[in-house]
C-alpha cells in the first residue's frame, strides 16, 4: 500500500509542469539578434521547432515482400 502511494505520489508530481509564458531570468538577456534581422525575436520565436530541425517522417509501409528494383550504384568491390 505504501508503494502504491509513493508511486501515486511521484507520477503526480512529475505530471506537474508550469504553464507561464518563458521569460528570461532576473538580470539576464535573450541572445542578439541575429545578423541581418532587424527586431529580436520572443522566447517563443527562439523555441518554436522549425520544418528543417524536425522533418515530417515519409511512414511508407510494405504490406508485403516485393522485389527489389535493379540499383545500377550497387557495384562490387574493387
Amino acid at each position: 500500500m505504501r508503494r502504491l502511494f509513493l508511486a501515486a505520489a511521484i507520477l503526480a508530481l512529475a505530471a506537474c509542469g508550469q504553464k507561464a509564458d518563458l521569460k528570461p531570468r532576473p538580470g539576464k538577456q535573450l541572445p542578439p539578434a541575429p545578423y541581418g534581422r532587424e527586431d529580436q525575436p520572443s522566447a517563443d520565436d527562439l523555441t518554436k521547432v522549425t520544418v528543417q530541425s524536425a522533418p515530417e517522417r515519409s511512414v511508407e509501409l510494405r504490406k508485403r515482400s516485393e522485389e527489389r528494383a535493379d540499383d545500377p550504384f550497387d557495384l562490387p568491390p574493387s
